[in-house]
């Protein structure tokens, strides 16, 4: 089986295809910088937003994993592409929230368009699955990391804010799974983790997992905003994220890693134990 993925060498991306590696799949990557892939995987360099350049890596594919972030406005014609070319299967990840009203999905100022895409995949023709994860943990480290390491007041707006936050690498696991199994075929899979925890709740977590005495500390999102400003990030962003711990009750917790791995996802705890190097001190 051939494998064609974009996004290849990303948070998801990277596990990804060593995991598919790892089940015997001949994986091609392509994208506009493939040298960092595992050893024994095809690498293809294109450019994504060039159609025309990426055609060829469609030869003698079985199927394609579609990264949102990688291929963006392309996902249609990239879609109907793979159908010229005798692709069978088409897997794309999304995100939890495509169904959301746009302003209340912060990534769309990151230039994201999960929704588009999702919705490209499954008007292409081709057998299909969304793989739709909520959250990553990794993205704590961003949040809570550096006042981590710089002592015990974890500092946030809208602590009682929950969701049930994905070990990215349980994404990935998923996403494997699906894409050498057609079982799938068909279907919306969310993915969590296995609890929504609040984020009060998160820093009790990394303090219990680490033996820090950290302390929660809620602050007016006005203030949040200024910070995430100050750090580089985009207002409309920081505002939308807001908005979102403001007016969104996130899903609750799914079963759909133990499903498709047949194993429980990963807690939090899990993975602040394997990732204490984002806020050692």
């Amino acid at each position: 089986m051939m494998i064609l993925v974009t996004g290849g060498t990303g948070t998801v991306g990277r596990p990804l295809v060593a995991s598919l590696v790892g089940r015997g799949a001949t994986v091609r990557v392509v994208g506009r910088s493939v040298t960092d892939v595992p050893a024994g995987v095809e690498r293809f360099a294109a450019d994504l937003g060039d159609l025309g350049s990426v055609a060829p890596a469609l030869k003698d594919v079985d199927v394609l994993f579609v990264h949102p972030r990688a291929v963006g406005e392309q996902a249609a014609g990239l879609a109907a592409l793979a159908a010229e070319h005798g692709v069978r299967r088409v897997v794309v990840m999304s995100a939890i929230n495509v169904d959301d009203d746009p302003a209340l999905q912060p990534s769309r100022w990151n230039g994201d368009r999960n929704r588009e895409v999702e919705a490209a995949v499954v008007a292409g023709g081709l057998p299909w699955v969304a793989v739709r994860p909520t959250s990553f943990a990794a993205n704590v480290a961003g949040l809570f990391g550096a006042q981590v390491r710089a002592g015990d007041v974890v500092r946030a707006p809208h602590g009682d804010f929950a969701e049930a936050l994905i070990d990215e690498a349980d994404v990935s696991a998923v996403l494997a799974e699906v894409l050498v199994d057609d079982r799938w075929d068909g279907e919306r899979l969310a993915v969590t983790g296995p609890e929504r925890l609040t984020q009060r709740e998160l820093v009790d977590v990394i303090g219990a997992v680490l033996g820090l005495p950290l302390q929660f500390q809620e602050v007016p999102a006005e203030a949040a905003v200024r910070g995430m400003v100050a750090n580089g990030l985009p207002e409309e962003f920081a505002r939308a994220l807001m908005e979102r711990y403001a007016k969104v009750v996130t899903p609750a917790a799914t079963d759909t890693v133990e499903r498709v791995l047949g194993r429980p996802a990963r807690s939090f705890a899990d993975w602040v134990g394997a990732h204490r190097e984002a806020f050692r001190r």
